[in-house]
């Protein structure tokens, strides 16, 4: 692709991308390097031992969010973002079996995917539901934690998304996202060669920091982890929503 072409990140071109990702996994293929890059995928965790093996091989993330995101038992997580459900399996381990972890994803084929590795690992607190990260549907106050892997900046609208995540969590809730930043703006730089799109959506961490706390989070940190681009690293982003003064 020539620097001077546009990248499509419209909501059709990015489900349309993760179907046909979809598909290949589904039919065993070892999805790596979605961006043509080797700073991709399952290496980054640690340990994926006790997930099955097709949800490892589907990772399309930048980092490992389970990480940073300190899961106790218990809890509710959300994975936005959650593709063949690797993020997933991980916090349910975590968060036992008294706690809950949600998927969230926009293709039916990621979906079905994701719950025939749920099913595979005999995950029975997973629940996998369709939809936008613009547009959670979940209730007001109704997680304990938002996770995410290299997902929210495919997204066009982040103050929608950044202001969906503080709806959903519970006061004292946390983010802890995988994500891409960059050292400049996406209008202030050609676009990269770069035909996933991956990398076209990443913005700054002094803008990813503003927009998080126009949304109304605090103890906003982004940590940049490796470079994955000129100009262009994963980073790990972390956030409370506050508990509301007392009257």
């Amino acid at each position: 692709m020539s620097d001077s072409l546009p990248v499509d990140l419209s909501p059709d071109a990015i489900h349309d991308r993760y179907t046909a990702a979809a598909r290949r996994a589904a039919a065993g293929e070892h999805l790596t390097d979605p961006c043509d890059i080797d700073r991709f995928g399952p290496a980054l965790y640690d340990d994926t031992t006790h997930v099955p093996a097709g949800a490892a091989a589907a990772s399309l993330g930048c980092g490992n969010p389970l990480a940073v995101a300190d899961l106790h038992e218990g809890e509710t997580v959300l994975d936005l973002g959650s593709g063949a459900g690797l993020d997933v399996l991980l916090s349910a381990r975590r968060v036992g079996p008294t706690g809950r972890a949600i998927g969230l994803d926009i293709t039916d084929e990621m979906l079905h995917l994701a719950r025939r590795h749920a099913a595979e690992a005999g995950a029975d607190n997973v629940e996998f539901l369709r939809g936008r990260i613009e547009d959670i549907p979940l209730p007001d106050a109704s997680v304990d934690v938002v996770v995410s892997n290299c997902v929210i900046t495919l997204s066009p609208d982040k103050p929608r998304v950044f202001a969906e995540i503080t709806r959903v969590l519970r006061p004292g809730g946390r983010l802890g996202v995988s994500d891409l930043i960059a050292d400049t703006e996406p209008d202030a730089r050609p676009n990269p060669a770069d035909p996933t799109g991956c990398l076209a959506g990443a913005i700054t961490a002094t803008t990813y920091t503003a927009m998080l706390r126009a949304a109304g989070l605090k103890e906003v940190t982004v940590t940049p982890t490796h470079q994955v681009a000129p100009g262009i690293h994963a980073a790990i982003v972390r956030a409370h929503r506050p508990h509301p003064h007392p009257a």
